[in-house]
């Protein structure tokens, strides 16, 4: 008995076999064009935010519902560095407009998280548990994705707002990586800078 074949998968469409991919505005580049240099680092930070989330939840420590509007975030900012703002329409624009009141919401909870820890007199190893050392992580990814959509945002293919979340969202993963650690009362790997002779060290602090 012959068995059905199933039917083909929306997820391949062999469009991009030779190495281009499709813009939200039809436009058709290669996979190495900036655009899309800054959108897979933006999906990589997602991904890494969405480890982040897992652990942030499993610890109770109040992080999770923030980073799942942050992931939600991520994926507007994708839309918007898709859609180049000097070759799109009104309706393409105004579609994937990014807006300022994000980054002002991220600096309030920058704000609530930095006001509850220590402050900062050394450099910080990543370190203290899971959730920390993840968002640590998810830190340092978005540090590329922001670098990555400058020369985007130079050319007139995304909003400036685009830049100004990323930036400001490394700084929101470092507090909440330390606050992270402050929940779990787990201690935090302070960098000492080696002296003349002797090998670099690191000193242990509980927040």
């Amino acid at each position: 008995m012959a068995t059905e074949q199933p039917k083909k998968s929306m997820l391949y469409t062999r469009t991009g076999d030779k190495g281009q991919s499709s813009l939200y505005n039809g436009e058709r580049r290669i996979k190495t064009d900036r655009i899309f240099e800054a959108l897979g680092a933006v999906d990589e930070l997602n991904s890494a935010i969405g480890i982040a989330h897992h652990y942030c939840k499993k610890s109770a420590n109040g992080l999770d519902e923030q980073l799942i509007e942050i992931q939600c975030n991520l994926q507007d900012i994708g839309s918007n560095i898709a859609t180049p703002r000097n070759d799109a329409s009104e309706t393409q624009l105004r579609n994937t407009a990014f807006d300022d009141g994000h980054i002002e919401k991220l600096e309030g909870w920058i704000d609530t998280l930095d006001s509850k820890l220590p402050p900062l007199r050394n450099f910080i190893l990543p370190s203290g548990g899971e959730s920390s050392i993840f968002l640590h992580q998810a830190r340092s990814i978005c540090r590329r994705a922001e670098r990555t959509t400058i020369p985007v945002v130079e050319a007139n293919d995304a909003d400036e707002s685009v830049l100004k979340y990323l930036n400001r969202l490394s700084d929101y993963l470092f507090a909440a990586a330390r606050s992270a650690a402050k929940h779990e009362e787990l201690e935090e790997n302070v960098y000492k800078k080696a002296k003349s002779g002797r090998e670099a060290s690191i000193q242990t602090r509980t927040l």
